[in-house]
């Protein structure tokens, strides 16, 4: 099962850390953010790796080269400046990605999530069986407190008053979602997801595990000092 790594984002937020850093490789816990999801695929056996980048992507590809240092194999999909948005970076990156169901990971977060689970859930997707896409979801952070969408089993709504979660950043995805997307136009996920999700198209789950969204500086610093402090049993 391919996975893609998304890493194209300016990180204007995170300024000025990200003038000379692109963000997926700041470094929490003593390694690079986007080492941390490389090191977590491949133990879980994902090897077959695609990163888009965009800002100082030429940085990205200096550090992570092939993979093989990480036990993965990685290809590129560069963007033009200014970058095309989750949705539009995942339509250009699609003839690398195949015809079958695939992963899709934030590089600018931190999650404990099993990986593991992604090929079964992804078994569970396709034109054929109405899910199109399986999002994961957590509890609502201080910072985006109206969160995204409900949860109803296994089915995502639209939120209309009930309680609501907030998208992780990771999600299984199957080609078709994507279908009718310009793969060289911005575009973010959101519109998809608000259209497909009326349809029945996508499917989720909420994880409570240990989450984090790397969006500030003060954020990047709190998830370096959590990995760098043992948990306690």
């Amino acid at each position: 099962m391919k996975t893609m790594i998304l890493a194209a984002g300016r990180g204007e937020r995170m300024r000025p850390l990200t003038d000379t850093t692109p963000k997926p490789l700041l470094a929490a816990g003593g390694k690079p953010l986007i080492v941390w999801h490389l090191e977590r695929l491949a133990a879980a056996g994902f090897t077959d790796i695609v990163v888009n980048h965009a800002h100082l992507g030429e940085k990205i590809e200096a550090t992570l080269g092939d993979g093989r240092g990480f036990g993965v194999s990685i290809t590129y999909s560069p963007e033009p400046p200014g970058a095309l948005e989750t949705a539009g970076g995942i339509a250009r990156a699609l003839p690398l990605l195949g015809n079958a169901p695939f992963l899709v990971v934030n590089g600018d977060i931190w999650c404990d999530w099993d990986v593991a689970r992604a090929p079964a859930l992804a078994a569970s997707l396709g034109p054929e069986q109405s899910a199109l896409a399986h999002l994961v979801f957590v509890p609502n952070p201080a910072q985006h407190a109206g969160g995204d969408f409900t949860l109803k089993g296994n089915t995502v709504t639209l939120a209309h008053g009930g309680p609501t979660h907030t998208y992780a950043g990771i999600g299984i995805f199957h080609p078709a979602f994507f279908a009718g997307v310009c793969p060289n136009t911005p575009l973010k996920l959101r519109p998809l997801l608000d259209a497909a999700i009326p349809r029945g198209h996508v499917q989720g789950e909420l994880h409570t595990g240990r989450w984090t969204d790397v969006g500030t500086p003060e954020r990047l610093a709190e998830l370096d000092r959590q990995l760098h402090t043992p948990i306690s049993s």
